[in-house]
């Protein structure tokens, strides 16, 4: 599967916000955006190029390209969930978001025992999470209501595994999940609604951009 390799933080300061992409390091006096907060590149401190007022267009590809940033999905994969959107029941926005979030990777690291979503990523294609019981290790599966995410049984006796049983500063889960990190694991309760998502994202921008294009 295609991935960023090269340096995340400059895709932060690119947006104009933490997207925490590296975990504790996003909430640290290292953070990028603390440091530098101006767009990468040669122009981005002195701000050539935003003179006046930015273009709809320009809103709307920002827009878009920050939530692909956020939960690290290319364009091709991105658009496909578009248009598995448009097709479904529900405004498109919300079920977009909606999808990116039953992400295998996402629930994995909403359940705390990621510290970011690329961590969580890593962890789910090196087969370390189980779903109902069985092994995966496809970040992008889609998990329903009811399914139960856990880490696979001989993954618990690993150090990092260990070591996040004992962490009682573990985040808070969302509401439609239910977690037991004791147990290092947890159950879908039901989809995530608007209201359930911590998102700075404005998904009426990336509707707009899409059907312009499509």
């Amino acid at each position: 599967m295609a991935r960023v390799i090269g340096p995340v933080c400059k895709l932060c300061r690119r947006e104009g916000e933490k997207l925490f992409l590296k975990g504790a390091r996003c909430l640290s006096p290292k953070c990028a955006i603390e440091r530098r907060a101006y767009a990468p590149g040669q122009h981005g401190q002195s701000g050539q190029f935003k003179r006046g007022r930015s273009s709809d267009y320009s809103v709307q590809l920002r827009e878009k390209q920050k939530a692909r940033r956020i939960y690290g999905v290319l364009e091709r994969q991105f658009r496909r969930y578009f248009a598995l959107a448009q097709r479904a029941k529900g405004l498109t926005g919300q079920v977009l978001l909606q999808i990116l979030e039953r992400r295998l990777d996402n629930v994995v690291y909403r359940m705390g025992v990621a510290q970011s979503r690329p961590q969580a990523r890593q962890l789910v294609q090196h087969g370390h999470l189980d779903v109902n019981g069985k092994r995966t290790d496809t970040p992008a599966m889609l998990v329903k209501a009811g399914d139960v995410v856990s880490v696979h049984e001989s993954s618990r006796k690993t150090a990092y595994f260990k070591t996040l049983v004992k962490d009682s500063a573990a985040p808070a889960a969302p509401t439609w999940l239910s977690v037991d990190l004791a147990s290092l694991s947890g159950r879908v309760l039901h989809l995530p609604s608007r209201e359930e998502m911590d998102l700075s994202l404005n998904e009426q921008l990336i509707v707009e951009y899409y059907s312009r294009r499509l």
